[in-house]
């Protein structure tokens, strides 16, 4: 709790000190619109406001990842003045950090030593830290506890067969009284969403990292192979045929209404699942997704994750320091994760007891949390998101019967390796 008074009093001061020099401003921040995101970011921002007597304005930014990539990357091409704070995705540091403010010197070194390590790695590049951590995400299977309890289940799977097996039972006793219901939905549109499924499916698969931490193309495997074509055997048997459209929103909404036995998404779902206008609530669990295989495998989950960054062309530098010091303070990421189920970035509050009565599930998955599996950015760095787009797109081609397996590893291997030329 120490660590947390003096975060907040270093926050505190920043604040003050963003006021004094910058009396009256307003400050831009861009922020996601998944679930109640842009809520709490609103809500966050007006607080910060009524603190400082600056303005907050919120930029609504597309809901797809690759959307809001897109335009920001505009943006800051153009030196546009017009975003002071951007929500960053994890993986968009090392694309990015030319055009983002170095937070090393400008944030006391403890508040940076309080982030989980790896996080803040995630956030540099080189020596300059672009971005500080706001939120973590990591990829969980929910599930319905009264479901499993009426088929004879006593727990959640620990393979994706048992799940599928599971799935396809429960699926056909509730379709007798409503035909909506479906086993399993996921994010199988082909976009940033599918990128992450299909990592955990492949890692979890023992099928390697895409491309490993050296720079190899390593996508090209039978056990890889194997993870797609399990993956594409949902579709039109335990997920319904649309699931190839379906991003997190759509997935939950279908889960959340009711009509699935379980899904794949991130740790927000679950305060929208237990609302009082959910069909669900109280009938939700959580557990880390499943293995490839009972032995010799492993529990997959792709690490995600938001961060807040101070664009080089903010005319009101300090002021959109002292938000973002205020954003990723321990009492704003408290609220979150208790309003909202958003995943801190500071280990002490993985221990707080009312973080953890909100969200049973921190303390039981917290290795989930924090022994997740990267995307491929940091060694593909500036040509990851081509590498993303060419793995979804290989991906969606197998899930939609276009392309089996194995010819897409192989072709990937061609793709990817025509992507690196000389190299990342």
């Amino acid at each position: 709790m120490k660590k947390a008074l003096t975060f907040l009093t270093l926050s505190a001061a920043l604040a003050a000190a963003g006021n004094a020099q910058a009396q009256g401003v307003t400050v831009t921040i861009a922020c996601g619109t998944v679930g109640i995101e842009l809520k709490m970011c609103q809500d966050g921002g007006a607080r910060w406001a009524k603190a400082t007597g600056n303005t907050v304005k919120v930029f609504q930014s597309p809901n797809l990842t690759n959307d809001r990539l897109g335009l920001y990357q505009q943006q800051l091409a153009a030196k546009s003045s017009d975003i002071d704070v951007y929500q960053l995705d994890v993986v968009w540091p090392g694309q990015l950090a030319q055009h983002f403010v170095d937070l090393n010197g400008k944030v006391p070194a403890a508040t940076i030593k309080s982030y989980f390590p790896s996080m803040v790695a995630a956030n540099t590049v080189g020596s300059k830290l672009v971005a500080l951590p706001w939120f973590t995400d990591a990829g969980l299977l929910y599930y319905r506890t009264d479901m499993l309890k009426k088929y004879g289940y006593s727990k959640a799977p620990t393979t994706w067969a048992e799940m599928a097996t599971m799935a396809a039972k429960i699926q056909a006793g509730e379709q007798k009284a409503n035909k909506q219901f479906v086993g399993f939905v996921f994010q199988g549109k082909d976009y940033e969403g599918l990128t992450c499924d299909a990592v955990e499916w492949v890692v979890s698969h023992g099928g390697g990292t895409i491309v490993d931490a050296s720079g190899k193309i390593t996508i090209n495997n039978p056990n890889a192979a194997k993870a797609l074509d399990t993956a594409a055997s949902w579709v039109k048997s335990i997920s319904p045929a649309g699931v190839t459209t379906y991003g997190e929103e759509e997935a939950r909404g279908i889960f959340q209404a009711g009509n699935a036995a379980f899904m794949r998404n991130w740790p927000y779902a679950w305060a929208l699942g237990q609302g009082a206008d959910s069909k669900i609530k109280g009938n939700i669990g959580v557990a880390p997704l499943p293995k490839g295989s009972a032995t010799g495998s492993r529990n997959a989950a792709t690490l995600g994750g938001w961060q807040l960054g101070v664009s080089t062309y903010s005319k009101n530098q300090a002021a959109a320091l002292s938000l973002v010091t205020y954003l990723t303070s321990p009492a704003e990421q408290k609220l979150r994760a208790i309003e909202g189920t958003y995943n801190p970035t500071l280990p002490t509050l993985y221990k707080d007891a009312d973080i953890l009565k909100a969200n049973p599930f921190f303390g039981s998955l917290y290795s989930v949390f924090t022994s997740t599996s990267a995307r491929p950015s940091a060694p593909t760095g500036l040509k990851y998101n081509q590498v993303s787009q060419a793995f979804s797109g290989a991906v969606h081609d197998v899930l939609t019967g276009k392309s089996t397996g194995t010819k897409a590893v192989a072709g990937l291997e061609t793709t990817l390796a025509r992507i690196k030329g000389t190299g990342w």
